[in-house]
């Protein structure tokens, strides 16, 4: 068995608790058009094995002490299960945390692959069905089929959010946000992410049209006034 893989990075610090190694795999069946890896979305040649991810995980080991350990990502994870399935069967027997990073939209199977993940990091596009649509060009009850599984499963789950200027970057989406994450269990921490431009000139390389040329980088500071009030209401809900 192997799978399409983009990239393998070490010491990634941003997916997941502590120092990790980060799994990037081919494919994937959205088109976001904030997404900053669009050389992901179609799946390339397979080129490695289960034992061979493992392996380079492994050697990552001495950095990860008692918090790191490894992130499949993508492009889009769930689009290879069974891959995952038999890399995490290895590293389960060392002992490593696994990750998952996801958006949520793959082939099923995901109550058997969710036996194997110690977290699950969940990107939600949007809350509103035809918003999603816009975005990413696909229909979010796909979604709903894993959060329903996820839900089963009790992993804790990290919520990440891209906020966009225009889009959803109100007091307005931040409600619906606190109600939408209502129907999501076990969830430890919310994270939101300032949209920004700089997946832009892999557009133009791969000669595709670049969504948001109309649009600015998300300032930050706007950005964090609006996890302040998403916080205080997402609070008061869970109390």
């Amino acid at each position: 068995m192997k799978a399409s893989i983009d990239s393998i990075e070490t010491f990634g610090l941003v997916d997941g608790p502590g120092i990790r190694v980060v799994v990037f795999f081919n494919g994937c069946k959205l088109r976001c058009k904030y997404c900053h890896n669009p050389e992901m979305w179609s799946k390339k040649d397979n080129n490695l094995t289960p034992e061979e991810v493992a392996h380079k995980v492994l050697r990552s080991r001495p950095y990860f002490k008692n918090t790191g350990g490894v992130t499949f990502s993508g492009g889009e994870p769930l689009l290879h299960s069974d891959f995952i399935i038999e890399t995490a069967k290895i590293l389960q027997k060392e002992n490593i945390h696994i990750a998952l990073d996801t958006a949520g939209v793959g082939n099923g199977n995901y109550t058997e692959l969710l036996k194997y993940v110690d977290l699950v990091l969940l990107d939600i596009k949007h809350t509103n069905e035809k918003i999603y649509q816009d975005i990413t060009g696909h229909d979010i009850k796909d979604v709903e089929n894993f959060i329903t599984a996820l839900n089963q499963s009790h992993k804790p789950v990290w919520i990440r959010q891209v906020i966009i200027p225009g889009i959803n970057d109100t007091k307005d989406y931040m409600l619906e946000l606190a109600s939408y994450l209502e129907h999501i269990n076990n969830i430890e921490r919310v994270d939101f992410l300032p949209f920004h431009r700089l997946g832009r000139e892999k557009y133009l390389k791969l000669n595709i049209p670049y969504p948001y040329e109309d649009k600015n980088d998300m300032d930050k500071d706007k950005c964090q006034e609006l996890y302040n009030y998403f916080t205080k209401i997402y609070n008061k809900r869970l109390h």
